[in-house]
């Protein structure tokens, strides 16, 4: 095929010899199918942000560090450096939650490095060098829903861990292999520790594999695997070994609605008559 423009450096710098298929577009990056010497790679084209639809992508940047003050008033003023640097900073995201949860045991691509807004990584296949189909598009057994099930929520602890919440998990971004599944794209990975949306992103991802492989294994819709991680989390008790149950006990009470409104009107009522009484007061003097 044509070689895309993005894509024409890394040729002609001898990182790419061939550009074999279009894999992919979505909604932040192209991804084509590519041969290095005699590897088949996978090269990841990000968008720039005009034109990448990702939503609320602030929100998934907070708590991310910027090396100095200069960088963090470009990125504020939104000047053509301070563009220039989020983009930058969003790249690396992916390159740098790769690179730490492969370290942590997770199962992700391998990168081969980026390049001018070009990620190079491992093309996820099977046996026979087809591409790996997502989650989404896999239908298995109860039995198998129920394994591949307990490896997610191994690899969200061991994430957890790290300090990494993918943020955007869903059966869309996960591939399926011979050997199970293989989490992708991380550009919008949250840090954990440092993201006030922390807990209701990990929440949403969690939640989302309940969802998916619960089609197949109806008794997975009942686990509280999110609630329990979270927990062990915020007291600092998990752990790469914990042990988890998928059962969660919330300890607070539920609230009495009835009783909150009834506070909340005698409230109002009590401020009303306390500016009647002022008004008064004023009206006297």
């Amino acid at each position: 095929m044509k070689i895309p423009k993005r894509l024409q450096p890394l040729v002609d710098d001898g990182l790419i010899d061939e550009v074999i298929s279009r894999l992919m577009s979505g909604k932040e990056a192209d991804v084509f199918v590519v041969r290095c010497g005699e590897h088949i790679r996978c090269a990841k084209v990000y968008k720039d942000a005009i034109k990448r639809s990702f939503k609320k992508a602030a929100q998934y940047q907070e708590g991310r560090k910027v090396r100095g003050g200069r960088q963090a008033r470009a990125m504020e003023k939104r000047s053509s450096y301070g563009r220039q640097l989020e983009e930058k900073i969003w790249q690396n995201a992916e390159v740098d939650a790769l690179s730490r949860l492969a370290n942590a045991g997770v199962r992700v691509p391998q990168t081969f490095g980026c390049v001018d807004g070009v990620l190079l990584m491992e093309l996820v296949s099977d046996d026979e060098g087809n591409v790996a189909p997502q989650l989404g598009d896999v239908m298995m057994s109860e039995e198998q829903a129920i394994e591949d099930h307990a490896i997610m929520m191994h690899y969200i602890k061991l994430m957890l861990c790290a300090g990494i919440i993918h943020g955007d998990l869903s059966e869309f971004n996960v591939l399926v292999d011979d050997n199970g599944p293989v989490i992708i794209d991380l550009p919008q990975a949250v840090n954990a520790a440092a993201n006030n949306s922390a807990e209701a992103m990990f929440a949403r991802d969690v939640n989302n594999m309940r969802r998916y492989y619960g089609d197949f294994a109806p008794a997975l819709l009942h686990t509280q695997y999110a609630k329990e991680m979270w927990a062990l989390f915020e007291e600092g008790n998990l752990t790469t070994n914990s042990t988890l149950s998928g059962e969660f006990e919330d300890d607070s009470n539920s609230a009495d609605v009835d009783s909150v409104l009834e506070e909340i009107k005698a409230a109002m009522q009590e401020e009303q008559e306390r500016k009647e009484r002022i008004r008064e007061a004023e009206g006297e003097a």
